[in-house]
């Protein structure tokens, strides 16, 4: 009988002291700027993933396209690991990333924007478990925007994955509205509290 294959272990203990690598190998602290935004895209994903879960729960048919932004945000991970300065030409041409995602989120905000009836007040994330699980992707996504932006003025990732997620917020704001009017419920109106 073949002895039993092992299971590759989750941990690895390279971490430990507090240092990671980037995908040209080179050793940063685990708090450089490259792994605040690869945590948060991260962060993202699992954000997305969780509303995506919850919107097909309720029948909505635009899982595929939130699959879609889910290995799109590992591109935009491989870009951002990927430090221009220290990357060879194989690693670049590896994780490069190009502005056809970028039009791709374009073409689906106006889609889902057209059935929309025009935004009249300041809406605060609500419309339903679907639609405020998406308010909430959009808020993260915000964040890691913000992580990635320093990253690419430095020159060391891709202008088009800060366009990507400057998209992206856009897109998951005009999802959440679309899925709060499918399912008929109500987006709650900011008013200012009386002093």
């Amino acid at each position: 009988e073949p002895p039993a294959t092992r299971a590759p272990r989750v941990y690895t203990r390279t971490g430990d002291k507090g240092f990671s690598s980037t995908f040209t190998g080179e050793r940063r602290s685990k708090d450089d700027q490259v792994f605040e935004a690869l945590g948060t895209t991260d962060e993202l994903s699992s954000a997305i993933g969780l509303a995506s879960e919850l919107s097909s729960e309720s029948g909505h048919t635009f899982a595929e396209q939130l699959h879609k932004v889910q290995c799109m945000l590992q591109d935009v991970g491989a870009n951002i690991a990927t430090p221009i300065s220290s990357a060879r030409e194989a690693h670049l041409k590896r994780t490069s990333f190009t502005e056809k995602p970028v039009l791709e989120l374009e073409q689906w905000i106006d889609k889902y924007t057209e059935q929309l009836p025009p935004l009249t007040a300041f809406i605060l994330p609500s419309g339903g478990k679907s639609s405020a699980a998406l308010h909430f992707s959009r808020a993260v996504c915000r964040r890691a925007e913000r992580c990635v932006v320093p990253i690419v003025q430095a020159g060391e990732a891709d202008p088009n994955v800060a366009k990507y997620l400057n998209r992206l917020s856009d897109y998951l704001f005009v999802l959440a509205r679309y899925v709060a009017m499918k399912e008929g419920k109500e987006e709650k109106i900011y008013t200012r509290s009386e002093p």
